[in-house]
């Protein structure tokens, strides 16, 4: 057994999305103060820290330097520039300020202010560290970039650095001047700061969370519940006359909500009582139709085997109609003690006017065969009367055959149906015989009469188009091929056990498709003349 999904409220929901916004807003504000933040500090510390390597490179001479890298000698003038170094280091609280020459693969140092036990004396040389590599391509050119480098590492610690060209008396870069800058005291400030104006942020979003969440609970929940409630109310009394009535006064969508659900009650109870006036109609359509129905199975011959006491024959028949009633029927019937009329018709159309139509075309096809005894005289009468009152202008095609039953003379006409399948030789094959036109389709026609010659064990089929033309989910006919072919997988078999082979065959093709046309099939198998009928030879 499931168990049941809890749902959230409406309020929840609302809650929910409201903290959810709140938590949106306090995330996105801090990551834009801290950008913002980091930006400015960012800047600060790239002024202070070039407003030093521009005093010092513009402040100390190139040539000098020079001739410091080449004799690596130390004289007043190198002693007085890293005094003013020094100075300026301890003034400014700076890390680090010294001024070296780049080669290749490694630095080669002329100055540094510290004066710590670390400090890289005059033509101290160590190699490239990243860092070093970066600074040196965007500062050690005549066009420099000035964009301070911010480093955190075990070495040198959390550091913003810059570097400034000095040049020599021809214009060319000598050395670097570079200052490191420690940053612990901004990321102090900058964690402080963000704290500060995170706490507030999130004092106003929780104020104004309580703020929306009770507007919103007075403006939008609360009516919608009223609608819920009023909604379920309708559901239980939609079998009583009690309607429900909403009375809100939002002045926005859920007035007019509320507007429409009314107007929606009074329209479902109008709907309910139209919906049981065509109930009640419904039941009596399918109440008179299941009576028509009943009324045209029992038009047809129904109970097997139809004739027990004659065994020069063996018969079956069966109709499937796609609707309640069909347009299609079978008849057999003996005009006299030798004479067995077979009739298969198919009337134009479907359901109801088709069901009138083959009722009337059966009786006179029934009757005017007993009267005639010729099929197509007989169906010359059947479509002269029928043309006479025909203002449907609907036609029936006909199939029908007269047997005697002494001798298997089988006397055919065919008034626009199916060719029919005879079994000679102990094979199902189709007989093409000559068509007329349609009985009801025009008057004065004549039809065309031709006789086939049962042998013992012969069988004749005969059917309307809603087998050949039985159509699966492809669209693709189930044809006369494939019909013969069913009949043929065992001839010999029984009228019934044939008509079977071809239903399966049929559903088998078909599969889930719908049936758009009736179904009807009729078998005979010829099993001789009545030898116990027959006077022996000599008697008179």
């Amino acid at each position: 057994m499931k168990t049941k999904k809890k749902k959230m409220t409406l309020t929840a929901k609302a809650l929910l999305s409201l903290l959810l916004f709140v938590v949106l807003i306090v995330v996105f504000s801090g990551l834009g103060i801290i950008l913002n933040c980091y930006g400015e500090v960012k800047e600060n510390y790239r002024i202070m820290t070039f407003s030093h390597t521009h005093t010092a490179a513009e402040y100390i001479d190139g040539d000098a330097i020079k001739r410091y890298y080449e004799t690596n000698e130390k004289d007043d003038y190198y002693y007085t520039i890293l005094k003013y170094l020094r100075a300026a280091k301890e003034q400014s609280d700076l890390k680090y300020f010294y001024v070296y020459v780049p080669l290749e693969d490694e630095i080669v140092y002329i100055w540094d202010a510290d004066n710590s036990v670390n400090t890289c004396d005059l033509g101290y040389r160590e190699p490239h560290n990243e860092y070093g590599l970066q600074v040196l391509k965007q500062a050690f050119r005549k066009d420099p970039v000035e964009e301070i480098v911010i480093t955190n590492n075990d070495v040198y610690g959390f550091t913003a650095s810059a570097c400034s060209p000095i040049f020599d008396s021809t214009g060319e870069p000598i050395a670097l001047v570079a200052v490191d800058m420690e940053m612990e005291r901004f990321t102090n400030t900058l964690v402080n700061y963000i704290l500060s104006v995170v706490s507030i942020v999130i004092i106003i979003s929780v104020l104004s969370l309580f703020v929306l969440y009770f507007v919103m609970r007075r403006s939008i929940i609360r009516p919608i519940e009223v609608i819920n409630n009023s909604a379920k109310k309708m559901v239980d009394n939609l079998e009583s006359n009690e309607s429900t009535h909403i009375e809100m006064h939002t002045g926005d969508e859920l007035e007019e909500l509320a507007g429409s659900f009314n107007q929606m009650d009074l329209e479902v109870r109008e709907f309910l009582k139209r919906l049981a006036s065509m109930t009640a109609e419904r039941e009596r359509v399918v109440a008179e139709l299941s009576l028509a129905t009943n009324i045209q199975t029992s038009m047809l011959p129904n109970i097997f085997p139809a004739f027990p006491n004659r065994p020069e024959f063996d018969i079956y028949a069966s109709m499937k109609p796609a609707k309640e009633v069909g347009g299609d029927f079978y008849d057999f019937f003996f005009i006299d003690e030798k004479h067995l009329a077979l009739v298969i018709a198919d009337v134009s159309g479907k359901g109801v006017p088709a069901a009138l139509f083959m009722m009337s075309s059966k009786i006179l096809i029934n009757t005017l065969t007993m009267m005639i005894h010729s099929p197509a005289r007989t169906l010359e009468r059947v479509n002269e009367q029928i043309c006479m009152n025909n203002v449907s202008n609907m036609f029936v095609t006909v199939w029908l055959g007269i047997l005697d039953v002494d001798t298997g003379k089988l006397g055919c006409s065919d008034a626009g149906h199916e060719y029919p399948a005879v079994k000679q030789n102990g094979k199902f094959e189709l007989i093409h015989d000559k068509h007329g036109i349609a009985v009801g389709a025009s008057n004065k026609v004549k039809y065309t009469e031709y006789e086939l010659q049962l042998q013992k064990g012969d069988s004749i089929f005969v059917y309307t188009d809603g087998v050949a033309e039985a159509t699966n989910a492809n669209e693709e006919l189930f044809g006369t091929e494939r019909t013969v072919d069913a009949l043929n997988i065992s001839p010999d078999a029984s009228p019934k056990e044939i008509l079977t082979n071809v239903h399966t065959s049929v559903n088998s093709f078909v599969k889930e498709a719908p049936q758009f046309d009736d179904l009807t099939m009729l078998c005979l198998t010829y099993c001789g003349p009545d030898e116990s009928q027959q006077k022996p030879e000599g008697n008179e």
